[in-house]
């Protein structure tokens, strides 16, 4: 309770400050609406963490820097590399939407992205929307989107290099050269990651696990090339590849000194055309691929019992039209198609399905208050159609001051596990898709590079598929309910964030809070530009959450501790060019679990050097 309340009283003493501030934000997001708009303009709750960011932040992956989002809580099964969730406003993590440049790369089998193999090496920016999004982007977005935009060139060409060390025998390196010659731009990024990391369980806790040490290696390669045939018409190309090497203890291995890891390859190949058709018409056809591709091992050798091979391919073709139909006002007119197919040693009963999909928004300024719409019909060849939509309403009142209120629905297509898996894994092809209505209502203020927002939101979710002997079926009801606050500020040389989270994410019939989260959590970070020297620190707070210990059967309900660490960071420009990091996370070394029985790391230390 005492840090429950240190939060929120940080958060509305930092509330006065952004009062007495002047102008208004104007960074342009594309993700809360498919469209460009001013981020102060956005109804949809949006989150943004720039390139500047990312590099003061020192850290390698993109699951450590939404630790510090409101509404988001990453899980992760050991260290560096290791299986993690993402519970947005506290959904599942099937039931988030990961995007690379707009292209899906989830696995159809799990359902979910795996995010702990994205570097950050190749990442440029990250845009977060909150909340029902379907209507936009289809099935999996009922917690809200996260979409990663990987690096692009412009300017002079220039090289670009980095190295370090820190704990556990981490090693990281990445290059890359970009710049613009004439109308072509390109980008090119190449990264490894490497470290020893901790025993991924406690073999206190889950008898027979592998005390060896957990690491984990990663390659990544991302390339982008846009050439400008003339003013209104852009080609361009892009791939990223990353592959993943995890160690991982099994705890229902036969054998303790059993050696377990997971080979997973993420790709994405883009082809886009990007033409302006007139003053107000803007189209894009973009032909893409994204892949999950993924082997898993026992001492070397393919582990069948447990799946040894997993793929999915997903192709899309997506055609995109900006209409500007007046002053202020936006149109949107889309349709996509997307096949996914599997391979897999698991014997699926089918393994493609197709997927058409048409989509209409609108957003319009009408002086103080503005609108926005999105319809969205999905066609799937198995288990028929998806009808989504959103209806969002804004007002600016007093000065820099704008509310926002905004109803949705969404889905979750059942995947190829719950579907098409053996019927003695309960796979039931009359499965229809996981459906919620959401409600939210916000409260946000914007002006002289502060930002306030407060949004209250209450997700209502049904049909959700659970196994229920002797077949995956329909039945559960969740209902999530909560308050998110947050603000960004800027004073001088120094930068504020802080964010609060309180929600009440349970089973909608007995009440039971939902596994691993937390109803309350937040953190606070402020930097400070001193001369060369970029400091910061960061205080990250998760209150107690409830999971299960499946040692035994049945499983047993266990609590999971609250509780707080502190990350320091800084940077030392030693010239324009050269720059020295260091990150310390966990510096008090706090003792804390994500999932029972799984370690965490203890106080760690990164020390790197980069060229610009």
């Amino acid at each position: 309770m005492k840090r429950k309340s240190f939060l929120t009283a940080l958060l509305f003493a930092v509330t006065p400050l952004a009062q007495a501030a002047a102008d208004s934000l104007d960074e342009v997001v594309v993700t809360a609406a498919r469209m460009p708009q001013s981020l102060d303009k956005a109804i949809a709750d949006t989150s943004v963490i720039n390139e500047q960011q990312i590099r003061d932040s020192g850290a390698p992956d993109v699951a450590t820097l939404l630790h510090t989002l409101a509404g988001v809580e990453v899980v992760q099964r050991g260290g560096l590399g290791a299986q993690s969730s993402i519970f947005m406003r506290g959904t599942n993590s099937n039931q988030v939407l990961v995007l690379i440049d707009g292209v899906r790369v989830n696995s159809a089998t799990a359902g979910s992205t795996a995010l702990e193999h994205i570097m950050l090496d190749s990442i440029e920016r990250i845009e977060v929307v909150r909340g029902n999004v379907s209507s936009l982007y289809g099935s999996e977005a009922i917690g809200g989107v996260i979409q990663l935009f990987t690096k692009h060139g412009s300017g002079a060409p220039a090289f670009t290099a980095s190295a370090g060390l820190g704990s556990y025998g981490t090693q990281r390196l990445a290059a890359g050269f970009s710049g613009a010659v004439n109308d072509t731009s390109f980008s090119v990024n190449a990264g490894r990651v490497k470290t020893d990391g901790v025993s991924a369980i406690n073999p206190q806790l889950a008898a027979g696990a592998n005390p060896n040490n957990n690491g984990y290696d990663n390659n990544t390669l991302d390339a982008q090339v846009k050439h400008a045939l003339n003013a209104d018409h852009l080609l361009s190309v892009s791939l990223f590849s990353t592959r993943g090497n995890t160690s991982f203890d099994n705890p229902y291995n036969l054998a303790v000194t059993d050696v377990n890891n997971t080979v997973e390859n993420i790709d994405k190949i883009s082809l886009a055309s990007d033409d302006q058709l007139g003053e107000r018409w803007h189209s894009q056809v973009r032909l893409a691929q994204g892949v999950d591709d993924s082997h898993t091992y026992l001492n070397g050798s393919p582990d069948v019992a447990s799946g040894y091979h997993n793929r999915t391919q997903s192709n899309q073709l997506a055609w995109q039209n900006n209409l500007k139909i007046a002053e202020g006002q936006q149109l949107n007119l889309a349709a996509e198609h997307l096949g996914q197919s599997v391979t897999s040693d698991t014997l699926y009963t089918q393994a493609t399905r197709n997927v058409n999909s048409l989509l209409a928004g609108y957003t319009g300024e009408y002086g103080v208050q503005q609108v926005q719409l999105n319809l969205r019909q999905d066609r799937y060849s198995d288990f028929g159609t998806a009808n989504t939509g959103l209806l969002g309403y804004g007002i600016s009142f007093a000065e820099h001051w704008h509310a926002t209120a905004s109803v949705s629905n969404a889905f979750k297509a059942p995947t190829f596990n719950d579907m098409y898996s053996p019927a003695a894994w309960g796979g039931n092809p009359n499965l229809v898709p996981e459906r919620s209505q959401n409600k939210e209502v916000g409260l946000h203020y914007a002006a002289h590079g502060q930002r306030f927002d407060a949004v209250y939101f209450d997700n209502r979710i049904h049909d959700l598929i659970v196994y229920q002997y002797p077949l995956m079926a329909n039945v559960n009801q969740a209902r999530i309910d909560g308050t998110e606050l947050s603000y960004a500020g800027d004073f001088g040389e120094s930068h504020l964030k802080a964010n609060a989270t309180f929600q009440n994410p349970r089973d909608a019939v007995t009440g039971q809070v939902l596994q691993r989260r937390a109803k309350q959590f937040g953190s606070v970070a402020v930097t400070h530009d001193l001369a060369a020297w970029n400091l910061g620190a960061e205080v990250r707070y998760s209150g107690a959450r409830q999971d299960a210990d499946y040692s035994a059967y049945p499983a047993t309900a266990v609590t999971l501790q609250s509780y707080t660490l502190l990350n320091l960071t800084s940077r030392y420009n030693i010239d324009k060019h050269l720059s020295l990091t260091a990150r310390v996370d966990n510096l008090f070394n706090r003792s804390y679990s994500e999932v029972y029985s799984y370690n965490t790391l203890g106080r760690t230390l990164f020390v790197g050097l980069g060229y610009r």
